[in-house]
């Protein structure tokens, strides 16, 4: 019996190679936006929380905002450069072992569709006529779950997350420069909880997740991150 009332799970056909390419890179995105908005806030408020000087929260927030893309394009390059390295190390594994040892290669292609569930007689088929079509294409699908022409590219996630954070850092800068100084940090911290509801339900909507849990925990962890840092700036201003 289904809950009339659950909420509704996007769904995706996860063997189409171009819509899980998109869903990286809306994925990376979201993700990218939101530690623009989390990082850069967080830096702002505890700025403002000790000073007042415009300038002093510019600077630091402009600092935090081209250190933040940086460091985010590069790590994400980093990382999938290593993916891709990877990825393509397996395939020329994949493609010695079909060349040098064809037949154990078909029998170990039979044996993961007999683990599946297919009939011996079905399976042994099932590996000749796929063998037969793309070796290669066939073992790499079945064995490791890659495909030799949807291989990662490291440029596009690193763009991607990069230009990502940018646009999220936009939002705590307007927030905490525009109001006059008794609401900065008031503003900051209501327009960051609304655009940390948003990524949340982004990203929730992309991985097909529960919407509220994944909302709650990045509002409840943005929100947390700048009390801390707004606690941290009171602190060392009134020190001053």
């Amino acid at each position: 019996m289904t809950d009339a009332t659950a909420e509704p799970v996007h769904r995706t056909d996860p063997h189409d190679g171009k819509v899980h390419e998109k869903l990286n890179w809306l994925r990376a995105g979201v993700l990218g936006a939101n530690d623009g908005i989390v990082s850069v806030a967080a830096l702002v408020v505890g700025v403002a929380a000790a000073t007042t000087d415009v300038a002093a929260i510019l600077i630091a927030g402009v600092a935090s905002v081209i250190a933040g893309a940086i460091s985010m394009g590069l790590g994400e390059y980093v990382s999938v450069s290593s993916q891709r390295d990877t990825e393509h190390a397996l395939i020329a594994k994949e493609k010695d072992e079909l060349a040098t040892m064809p037949e154990q290669e078909l029998a170990e292609l039979a044996e993961i569709y007999r683990a599946k569930g297919l009939t011996a007689e079905t399976a042994d088929l099932v590996a000749r006529e796929l063998t037969e079509h793309d070796a290669l294409a066939a073992h790499l699908e079945a064995e490791l779950h890659i495909s030799e022409v949807d291989v990662v590219n490291p440029w596009h996630a690193a763009w991607a997350s990069a230009a990502s954070f940018l646009i999220g850092a936009v939002l705590p800068m307007l927030a905490i420069l525009l109001p006059p100084p008794e609401w900065r940090i008031a503003t900051t911290f209501v327009a960051v909880v609304i655009a940390l509801a948003i990524t949340g339900w982004l990203a929730a909507w992309i991985g097909g997740a529960p919407r509220m849990r994944a909302i709650t925990r990045v509002v409840v962890g943005g929100a947390l991150a700048l009390a801390v840092t707004w606690a941290i700036g009171a602190l060392l201003g009134g020190a001053v």
